[in-house]
């Protein structure tokens, strides 16, 4: 694959760690499960994501680009 390409998408996937900094999703539970009632609890999970994995993908990513363009 071509480096400016993977640079290019390191860079995009920089920006977008360094706003988003995190996922959350909602795992829906069931509680009680009877054959006329079902109740369910919907519980929300997050997976943190650090400010710093999104500078080094977007250092390794604007590098990259650099590197790429200095070859031609």
């Amino acid at each position: 694959m071509n480096k400016k390409v993977v640079g290019i998408c390191l860079i995009i996937l920089g920006v977008v760690a360094l706003f988003y900094q995190g996922m959350t999703f909602i795992i829906p539970k069931d509680v009680i499960d009877l054959n006329f009632l079902t109740i369910t609890v919907n519980e929300t999970k997050t997976i943190p994501l650090p400010p710093i994995v999104g500078v080094v993908s977007l250092v390794i990513g604007i590098v990259l680009v650099m590197v790429s363009g200095k070859g031609k």
